[in-house]
C-alpha cells in the first residue's frame, strides 16, 4: 500500500503495529546474522582489537599495526591452501611442506641459476601446482583418505626440502624482492593489500563462478553431485592444485617478507592453516567457506599473538591457546550444526489410505 504525502496513513486489517513490524524485523537480521558461520569470529576479533588497544599503549602505534597487517596477510594466504580442501570436506597435511619445497626451489633458481625473481616465481608455482596434483591423483585414483595421502606425501616432500637444501637458507636473493613484504601504499602493507585482492576473488568466485559453485556442492554432497553431473574427481584434484599453488604462493611472499629462502618456512603451518580456515568459517563437513571470516580469522590470531608479548605472558603456552580457539570455533560449528538441524521441517511420513 502507497502511502501519499500530506495524506493520514490508514493500517490495513490484520497488519502489525509499526513498532512490533520494527522490532520483528530487527529481530529477523540478528538471528541472520548469528547463522552466519563467519559472524562470530567477526565479532570476537572486534572485542579482542578493543581489549588489546585499551589495555595497552604501543598497540595502536604505526609500526606496531603495520606488523600484523603483514603477518594477517600472510596467514590469509595460508589458510587458504587448507581451506580451499577443507571445503570439500578433506585436508592437506603436506601444505607446509609443498610451501617449503616451493621456497627452496625459488632460491635455487635466484641463487644457483641467476634466474629473475619473476621466472623464479613462476617455478615455485609450478613446483606448488605438481605437489597439488600428485596429492589429488593419489586421493582419487588410489581412493585414499586425504588425511593418510597427504600425510604420506609431506614426508616425501620434506626429505626433498632437506635433500636439495642441505638446512642451509638461500640469502643471495635481489633487495628489489623484499619491497612486496616490507614496502607499503599510503601507510598499507603491500601484502595486506594483496590479501584484500586475494579475499575479493575467492568470494566472487563461490559466490558466482561456476566452478567455485560446483566446490561447494562437491563439499555439500559429494554423491549428490555426482549424480547432477559434476565430475567429482576433477573438483577434488583442482582443489587440491589450487591447494599446492596457494602454498607456493604464500612461501614466496614469506620470502619477500624475510628476505631470503629458508627451508625452515612452511614447518609451523599446519596448525596455523587449520586454525584460520576452521575458526573463519569453513566448514569441516565441506561445502561452506567465508572470505570475510579468513579475513577476520587472520587478523584475530595475529592478535591473539601480539597480545601474548605485550602482556608479558608466557610465550611458551602459545599453542595451548591457539588449540582452546580451535577447539572453541569447532565446537561453535558443531552447535551451529545442530541448529540447521533443528530448523529443516520434519519430513512426514505419507498417509495410508485404508481399503
Amino acid at each position: 500500500m502507497t502511502t501519499q504525502a500530506g495524506a493520514p496513513e490508514t493500517a490495513h486489517p490484520g497488519t502489525p503495529p509499526a513498532g512490533q513490524a520494527s522490532r520483528g524485523s530487527v529481530s529477523r537480521v540478528i538471528a541472520s546474522l548469528l547463522r552466519r558461520s563467519d559472524f562470530s569470529v567477526v565479532l570476537a576479533t572486534l572485542v579482542l582489537f578493543v581489549i588489546f588497544a585499551l589495555g595497552s599503549e604501543s598497540f595502536l602505534t604505526e609500526y606496531n599495526l603495520f606488523n600484523m597487517g603483514r603477518t594477517a596477510a600472510l596467514y590469509v594466504f595460508v589458510a587458504m591452501g587448507q581451506a580451499i580442501v577443507v571445503v570439500i570436506g578433506g585436508m592437506n597435511l603436506s601444505l607446509g611442506a609443498i610451501g617449503g619445497l616451493s621456497v627452496v626451489m625459488a632460491g635455487m633458481a635466484m641463487q644457483d641459476w641467476g634466474l629473475h625473481p619473476v621466472l623464479a616465481f613462476f617455478i615455485a608455482l609450478l613446483v606448488g601446482a605438481a605437489a597439488g596434483f600428485a596429492n589429488g591423483l593419489i586421493i582419487t585414483k588410489l581412493k585414499l583418505n586425504s588425511f593418510v595421502a597427504t600425510l604420506a606425501t609431506s614426508f616425501i616432500f620434506v626429505g626433498l626440502v632437506n635433500g636439495i637444501s642441505r638446512g642451509n637458507p638461500y640469502t643471495n636473493i635481489p633487495k628489489d624482492l623484499t619491497t612486496i613484504g616490507r614496502g607499503d601504499i599510503l601507510g598499507v602493507p603491500i601484502l595486506f593489500v594483496l590479501m584484500i585482492i586475494l579475499l575479493t576473488i575467492v568470494a566472487y568466485f563461490f559466490r558466482f563462478s561456476v566452478t567455485g559453485r560446483r566446490i561447494l556442492a562437491t563439499g555439500g554432497n559429494a554423491e549428490a553431485a555426482r549424480l547432477s553431473g559434476i565430475r567429482t574427481d576433477r573438483i577434488t584434484v583442482l582443489a587440491n592444485v589450487l591447494s599446492g599453488l596457494f602454498a607456493a604462493l604464500a612461501g614466496y611472499l614469506w620470502i619477500t617478507r624475510v628476505g631470503s629462502a629458508q627451508p625452515s618456512i612452511g614447518s609451523d603451518w599446519l596448525i596455523i592453516s587449520f586454525a584460520v580456515a576452521i575458526i573463519g568459517g569453513t566448514s569441516l563437513a565441506g561445502g561452506e567457506i567465508s572470505a570475510l571470516g579468513l579475513g577476520a580469522a587472520a587478523v584475530m590470531l595475529t592478535l591473539i599473538k601480539n597480545g601474548l608479548i605485550m602482556f608479558n605472558v608466557n610465550v611458551y603456552f602459545e599453542q595451548t591457546f591457539l588449540g582452546l580457539v580451535i577447539l572453541l570455533a569447532v565446537s561453535l560449528e558443531s552447535f551451529r550444526a545442530i541448529g540447521r538441524r533443528r530448523r529443516r521441517p520434519a519430513r512426514t511420513a505419507p498417509a495410508i489410505k485404508e481399503g
